[in-house]
């Protein structure tokens, strides 16, 4: 049945027309040269980012050929994804908190805790397990009880002193067991404990280092969408590659087996990957650029008429002027640049974000 539906998905987008027109304002979506575009601004701004080839015999003829999809390779997966997930029930009850005694009677602060009765999990650095109770400084050592009772009278006959005859003479010692040659071979460095878990043949060393998952991720082009295509192939500490239900549990219940499926990738004749379907992905891209386009356009606006106040005040006023150039002026303001297409892959890995929350497919975050 998997088969079946990627051949016909294979044949729709085939069939499909190629995008000319630029409607990623009115619609979310992109043309092939678009993706290019903000492709290019993506690899040259994050470096993590790189353009692939792909097998020869999948290259798409509408997007160059050493540009067809982007990758980024070792993007690291901390916790679960299920470690996220909030509820309403009565582990997660809010608390009142008063600081002080005049918090009661209403002159001082009051604090909301939330998930009060939450359990802490233990699959992230920062919760690192119990610490050990640190001894007291003040209370009486052993060490201190021993050497208090020690005496300089030599008291104590059951302590022998030895015979001055007995004490070896240096000469005697092999002074050749400092030579590497004649020395006594060293004993191997023990290893570090490897445990292997019960369901799986996963090697966990015990020295200290945060072992993660790993994702590959890559951007593809979809031709019936028209739209930009996440996928992921996942690895464990020991770079071995997960399993379906493994990448499952780094994906958000509400996409998971839903938007989020195993499929073969489409660059590729063997390769099998994670899949973010791209049904919504126009819908919801058309809603975030509207949002950022008004606030790129406002902020536009702005710095126009702080240039145009700045000519006034160094050339004076104008006197009059005809009304054809007061419409102009007008027009001239209205149209504004706003948000540029080359920052549509910037916007649309933040909206990728949401869907699998602990894998950090933002390198954005900074920009």
């Amino acid at each position: 049945m998997q088969a079946l539906q990627s051949h016909y998905w294979s044949i729709r987008d085939y069939l499909s027309p190629v995008l000319k027109e630029s409607k990623f304002k009115e619609s979310g979506c992109i043309t092939p040269e678009e993706f290019v575009a903000a492709g290019d601004f993506l690899v040259y701004k994050f470096p993590v980012w790189s353009w692939q080839k792909g097998d020869a015999s999948k290259i798409r003829d509408y997007l160059p050929q050493d540009k067809q999809y982007l990758v980024t390779r070792g993007v690291p997966c901390v916790r679960r994804a299920q470690s996220l997930a909030y509820t309403d029930a009565d582990e997660d009850a809010e608390r009142l908190l008063s600081f002080g005694e005049t918090s009661v009677a209403g002159g001082g602060e009051e604090w909301v805790e939330t998930h009060a009765n939450r359990k802490p999990t233990f699959d992230s650095a920062a919760n690192a397990g119990v610490i050990d109770e640190i001894p007291d400084l003040d209370a009486p050592h052993d060490v201190a009880a021993r050497m208090g009772g020690l005496s300089l009278s030599g008291a104590d006959d059951n302590t022998a002193t030895p015979d001055l005859d007995d004490i070896p003479d240096m000469e005697e010692e092999d002074l050749e067991a400092g030579d590497e040659a004649t020395a006594a071979p060293k004993k191997p460095a023990q290893q570090p404990e490897v445990q292997k878990t019960s369901n799986q043949a996963t090697t966990i060393t015990k020295d200290n280092l945060l072992q993660v998952r790993t994702y590959d991720v890559m951007i593809t082009y979809d031709k019936y969408y028209q739209t930009p295509r996440v996928w992921l192939i996942g690895y464990d500490e020991n770079r071995s590659p997960l399993t379906p239900s493994q990448i499952f549990e780094d994906v958000s219940a509400d996409h998971a087996n839903k938007t989020v499926t195993i499929e073969s990738f489409i660059h590729s004749t063997t390769l099998q990957a994670a899949s973010v379907h791209p049904c919504k992905h126009s819908s919801v891209m058309k809603k975030v650029i509207e949002r950022m386009n008004n606030s790129v356009v406002a902020e536009q606006l702005a710095q126009r008429k702080a240039k145009e106040g700045k000519k006034k005040w160094l050339f004076g006023r104008k006197s009059g002027g005809t009304e054809k150039d007061k419409k102009g002026a007008q027009t001239e303001e209205e149209e504004v640049e706003g948000m540029r297409v080359d920052f549509y892959l910037v916007v649309f890995l933040k909206f990728i974000a949401s869907i699998v929350p602990t894998i950090e497919v933002d390198s954005t975050a900074s920009f």
